[in-house]
């Protein structure tokens, strides 16, 4: 839906896991919306005009123009376009609560452990031992609870897929790509294989571009 000439929506992003979360959603929600690419590697994030919308400098970014409202976090932006069409997340009551509750859980937990185990174990220039045995065990503590709370049930929220889903899927897509291998966990390889056959989530991973080609995996 991208690109479309009735887009009020102005989506900036990179290709990312947290900008990807956000075009699955776009994607999966059907609406128009226009892609502003932001090299946030190339220092693009710092520009005076980018830094009106985020101060923090990072994607992703979303303008609804009809609405009069920027947001900048990726997981406040999934619910917000899930309440605006009114897909994806439950509208009232305690299912409501628990897909907040998860939503606050992938932001606080699963995101930053993967960022950090992402940083020490692919990117940095220096291999520093200590934190790489760190943040893979932190990691494999994020897999056995997302396996946990997978037991018996499809998706997070049960048999509805949702927007839960698809912040969860942004960095374990991110993370195999990397080759953190689910094969010890049966419920979440099965959880991660269904999301990833989406039509919608296959074209939000490409979305403005895919995830670069990664450095080979350091060992502690």
């Amino acid at each position: 839906m991208n690109d479309a000439p009735t887009a009020d929506i102005d989506f900036y992003t990179f290709g990312s896991t947290n900008g990807h979360k956000v075009a699955i959603a776009l994607e999966e929600l059907g609406l128009h919306y226009e892609v502003h690419t932001v090299n946030v590697f190339a220092g693009e994030g710092q520009s005076p005009e980018f830094l009106a919308l985020n101060p923090l400098g990072k994607i992703p970014v979303l303008r609804d123009r009809g609405a009069d409202l920027v947001l900048t976090e990726s997981d406040a932006i999934l619910l917000y376009l899930a309440d605006k069409v009114g897909r994806l997340v439950p509208p009232s009551g305690k299912d409501r609560m628990r897909a907040i509750e998860l939503l606050f859980l992938q932001a606080s937990f699963q995101g930053p452990m993967f960022g950090q185990r992402m940083y020490f174990s692919i990117f940095s220039a220096e291999t520093v031992p200590y934190a790489i045995r760190r943040y893979e065990e932190q990691g494999a503590i994020v897999d056995r609870l997302v396996d946990h709370l997978l037991s018996d049930r499809n998706y997070f929220l049960g048999e509805e897929y949702s927007i839960v889903d698809i912040a969860f899927y942004g960095w374990y897509f991110a993370s195999n790509s990397a080759g953190f291998e689910l094969d010890k966990y049966a419920n979440l390889k099965g959880w991660f294989e269904r999301v990833g056959a989406r039509p919608a989530v296959a074209r939000g991973v490409t979305i403005p571009k895919p995830l670069p080609e990664l450095p080979p995996r350091k060992r502690a």
